[in-house]
């Protein structure tokens, strides 16, 4: 945890972007029955009935400190759409030297799926490219994409959608007007602040630890 916090405090570099990425799952839901259109003075109305039409995926990243993001949509979220991803990431930044993910612990989040869905020598070239930095177990809060993507389901995936093509426009309209805009992520929770509310956590590593706890 301090690892991340410490990378968030860092000033931008561009030679050493910061990123933060993950995958959001999304159903995708069709009306059975159609709703009533929005009159004047009412909202638009949809019947309780729906349909289904399986899911997809949401693959995205944010630069903190520039705002800038990069969004793509899959049907499923294996080896290879992360390699492709990462892939599109480092073309993204061809003047960094090297580029820091932070990212959760999910299985396909690693280096062997680039060795997997690239030649070695391109896996090897891609793979120096990145340094990844994951997450504590259950500790996803801790990746500034998460309230990226609080703010996409609130703003943009409040709705029934039915088809990948149309969340896939949604999503990318929606991240392009933000990438844009430059809104950037502004992080207030420090090492100093983890020290004293989880301080239980950082006495049973460490007894002394308990110093740092709030009166």
């Amino acid at each position: 945890m301090e690892i991340i916090l410490r990378l968030y405090l860092l000033p931008y570099d561009p030679l050493k972007p910061i990123v933060c990425y993950d995958e959001r799952p999304c159903f995708l839901i069709g009306d059975s029955v159609e709703g009533l259109a929005m009159k004047s003075r009412q909202v638009a109305k949809e019947h309780y009935a729906y349909t289904k039409h399986g899911s997809c995926c949401v693959l995205a990243m944010v630069e903190p400190l520039t705002g800038k993001r990069y969004v793509n949509v899959r049907r499923k979220r294996r080896k290879k759409e992360f390699a492709l991803y990462m892939q599109k990431l480092a073309e993204l930044y061809p003047q960094a030297e090297v580029i820091t993910v932070v990212l959760d612990n999910l299985n396909t989040h690693n280096f062997s799926a680039f060795y997997e869905t690239f030649d070695a020598k391109q896996a090897a070239r891609l793979m120096d490219r990145f340094n990844f930095v994951y997450t504590p177990k259950s500790a996803s809060w801790l990746n500034m994409i998460e309230i990226e993507f609080s703010a996409l389901s609130r703003q943009c995936l409040n709705r029934r959608i039915a088809s990948i093509g149309e969340l896939s426009n949604e999503v990318i309209a929606y991240f392009k007007e933000r990438s844009e805009k430059g809104v950037k992520i502004v992080w207030e929770f420090s090492r100093e602040t983890a020290r004293q509310k989880l301080n239980r956590r950082y006495a049973q590593v460490n007894i002394q630890n308990q110093k740092f706890k709030l009166n």
